[in-house]
């Protein structure tokens, strides 16, 4: 008998996820991202929106995703900066699904939203994360690039070459009203040979300094693109450097995916597809992509994700949630 369990268990552990998956949820144009790696630790990668008059909190999407991923409680939380479409209400979230640990940038602000915050942030004891920092998730590299405005200074291993495209592209102005987007925590996501780069709400002007003169990133499999595809964090020498076959857009029907966006990421080398989380009506049918490659079409809302499933040869699956339409990409 007692053979027989070593068995059962040995093959249960061989039939174990092996994958790293990603959750693209649907906040409706705010950002939350679920990873959940092969050991079963996970990170959700901001929040979303709180309660207000014009739209319910992120919170119960966030949930439905993280059970239907079969989690218990969220290993680790990062708010990549406190603009409200990304914190979202942290205190609702852990009263209602389990966060384990917090992390942050740190330069905490006044007002009655932060101060309802920070009692949250004292309760799990956040710890503030720098450029060069690493995120501990069992199985998985993840890499801080940016945060609190400061960027990363040396080329990450395998990159470093010069940039062309940083002669063709001119950095584009700083944007001084955006102080916050441009305090977001950036991560790059490394699981064997996949690469996922994800830089929150970091603007294009911030974006450059990342891979001009150097591009100290190199390349990746997928970019979740920055500010939801808004056309103010679309750098076309950061798109064209990291030569994402996959690009996400993480926009709402009405914010993000700006069409002013659509012919740079069509223009880059190495570009497959562009993945939406919403039909952009601003953008029109032209700067959309086909209707399997979008998560939610308009009007008829669903709530539903993206999944990106990865493994650790570099080969990934991307799967339509609302309609269960799956792409596999190789290198």
């Amino acid at each position: 008998m007692k053979i027989l369990i070593l068995l059962i268990v040995y093959a249960v552990s061989l039939t174990a996820a092996k994958t790293l998956d990603i959750y693209v949820i649907d906040v409706e144009g705010g950002k939350s991202v679920l990873f959940v790696s092969p050991s079963g630790q996970s990170m959700l990668f901001d929040v979303g929106w709180p309660a207000s008059p014009t739209r319910p909190s992120s919170t119960d999407r966030i949930v439905e995703v993280a059970r239907a991923a079969g989690l218990k409680q969220i290993d680790i939380l990062v708010v990549s900066h406190f603009d409200v479409d990304h914190m979202g209400d942290v205190a609702e979230l852990i009263a209602k699904f389990p966060v384990r640990k917090l992390f942050d940038h740190g330069a905490i602000s006044s007002g009655e939203r932060m101060k309802a915050y920070a009692v949250v942030r004292e309760k799990l004891g956040a710890t503030v994360l720098k450029p060069g920092h690493k995120i501990p998730i069992r199985g998985v590299d993840i890499q801080v690039l940016s945060a609190s405005g400061n960027l990363i200074t040396r080329p990450l291993r395998g990159a470093g070459a010069q940039n062309p495209l940083c002669q063709t592209y001119k950095q584009a102005a700083v944007i001084e009203r955006d102080v916050e987007d441009n305090r977001s925590i950036g991560l790059l996501i490394s699981f064997g040979k996949f690469r996922m780069l994800d830089l929150a709400d970091l603007e294009a002007h911030h974006s450059h300094n990342l891979v001009c003169p150097k591009n100290l990133i190199g390349s990746v499999d997928v970019y979740n693109l920055n500010v939801h595809g808004q056309f103010k964090g679309v750098a076309a020498e950061m798109v064209g450097a990291v030569r994402a076959p996959v690009v996400i857009q993480a926009n709402g029907a009405r914010k993000g995916a700006d069409a002013q966006t659509w012919p740079i990421l069509r223009a880059a080398p190495g570009i497959q597809d562009i993945w939406q989380v919403h039909q952009s009506l601003n953008a029109g049918k032209d700067a959309n992509p086909p209707e399997d490659f979008i998560a939610n079409i308009e009007p008829t809302d669903g709530f539903k994700w993206i999944k990106i499933t990865a493994a650790t040869d570099g080969t990934l699956t991307v799967t339509n949630t609302r309609n269960g339409f799956t792409k596999r990409y190789s290198d």
